[in-house]
């Protein structure tokens, strides 16, 4: 069976071809690069985009009658909730007894912690106090 070579390359040595060395840019790459450049393009835009519907939001919270801001707030308060809740990873019914089972040992387990130090403190000042 033939050993693999094994390649050893030291902190000081470049693995970096010189200019000349390296192959000139081909088609493929300027298709990737103009790709990129649209996508940040179009990410640009929707930036934009996004700061005006944001500036025509504030025009039109300027404009509402001011015994209805707080009804306002409470709806935008209850479509973030929503959006929130929709957005959650809901664990399925196996992990939900895993956890209920974890709490209710914790629980026993806190409960027979406090019971120890309260029959500790009884039988110390009881004690104290004879």
């Amino acid at each position: 069976m033939a050993k693999p070579k094994i390649t050893r390359i030291k902190a000081g040595e470049s693995s970096k071809k010189s200019e000349e060395e390296q192959a000139p840019i081909t088609r493929k790459k300027v298709v990737v690069e103009d790709k990129k450049q649209e996508k940040k393009k179009a990410k640009e835009i929707r930036k934009a985009e996004k700061a005006e519907k944001k500036a025509e939001k504030a025009k039109e919270d300027k404009k509402t009658f001011i015994l209805f801001r707080p009804f306002v707030a409470f709806g935008r308060y209850l479509r973030d909730s929503w959006r929130e809740i929709r957005q959650v990873r809901w664990p399925n019914r196996k992990a939900t007894w895993k956890m209920v089972g974890a709490v209710l040992v914790y629980t026993a387990l806190f409960v027979i912690f406090i019971s120890l130090i309260d029959l500790f403190f009884r039988w110390l000042f009881s004690l104290i106090i004879k």
